[in-house]
């Protein structure tokens, strides 16, 4: 009979040790998460300012304290913000230069970084190097030389070839930038070099194992690849300034700015067109969330 409480208290002390051990452990996650969600929420604050800006009356912009949830929402600055600039002849600019972009730079980034990869051939790590080294390069130092040389080939300019959109979409064809060769080379990297050699064995070439085997293995690094390209050809705004010298040419950075400078338009529509523009972006992101979290985890595996 004495020996049920004897056991009883043994295993609340079990228990109370078990919780004084984890306790620690409890708490630090629980700092870690807050500090997390407080983090995410100053990050989320201005996209979230943006949206209910859009949806405010005029009246309801400058007020203090700020108006947070617009009532009733005016969802017709949606309308009337897409209405007051050609937006759809600059989605069309934007998308003729950005998709061309996101498939050239997908195509001969991978086949760059099978090179890097997959091949062994002399100074091919000096080589390497010296491709990570443009990532050093600022952009002005660049800027006006890369200028001068398409105004030389005749690519500026709206009567030109590409309809003057040739130097934002041509460099993406010649190699697909430092980068995006980087995350492919180190994708490329962790795939097992026993498929290449049993193709090899059975009388493929390179350029069939490159396509039939490495391209299909690489889906994630693709899409991730592809997700950061069309993100930076969607918000480009440097680079159709220099290039683009005709309002028929502008992208919706450029027509966003536009918008801004040249019509006297309240906040309430300039935020509404703001977040029309950033729309497709978080939508893409949300759609090729699980691939492009993949892929960025798998290209630091192996250096």
């Amino acid at each position: 009979m004495g020996m049920a409480p004897l056991a009883s208290r043994g295993g609340a002390a079990k228990v109370r040790r078990c919780w004084q051990d984890r306790l620690p452990h409890l708490v630090t996650r629980g700092v870690l998460y807050l500090v997390l969600l407080i983090l995410s929420g100053l990050f989320i604050l201005p996209l979230f300012w943006m949206v209910t800006s859009a949806l405010k009356r005029p009246d309801e912009l400058y007020v203090f304290p700020p108006v947070w949830i617009p009532s009733p929402p005016q969802w017709g600055n949606f309308c009337r913000a897409v209405t007051f600039f050609p937006f759809l002849k600059y989605l069309g600019n934007t998308l003729y230069i950005t998709v061309p972009v996101v498939i050239g730079t997908v195509v001969t980034g991978s086949f760059v970084a099978y090179g890097f990869s997959r091949l062994d051939w002399v100074w091919r790590d000096k080589v390497f190097s010296l491709v990570l080294a443009t990532m050093m390069l600022p952009y002005p130092v660049t800027m006006v030389p890369l200028y001068l040389l398409w105004r030389r080939f005749g690519l500026i300019g709206i009567d030109t070839p590409l309809r003057g959109f040739g130097p934002l979409i041509i460099p993406a064809y010649f190699g697909g930038g430092a980068f995006n060769i980087f995350l492919f080379r180190q994708f490329l990297m962790t795939i097992p070099t026993e498929l290449s050699e049993a193709a090899r064995i059975d009388g493929c070439s390179e350029f069939r194992i490159y396509r039939q085997i490495i391209l299909p293995l690489a889906k994630p690094v693709m899409a991730t690849v592809s997700l950061f390209t069309f993100l930076g050809g969607w918000n480009d705004f440097l680079g159709p300034l220099i290039y683009l010298n005709s309002i028929e040419q502008y992208t919706l950075a450029l027509g966003l700015r536009d918008f801004q400078g040249q019509y006297s338009v309240t906040a309430d529509l300039m935020m509404a067109a703001s977040t029309v523009v950033t729309l497709p972006i978080i939508l893409l992101f949300f759609l090729a969330q699980r691939t492009f979290i993949q892929g960025i985890a798998l290209t630091g595996i192996k250096a």
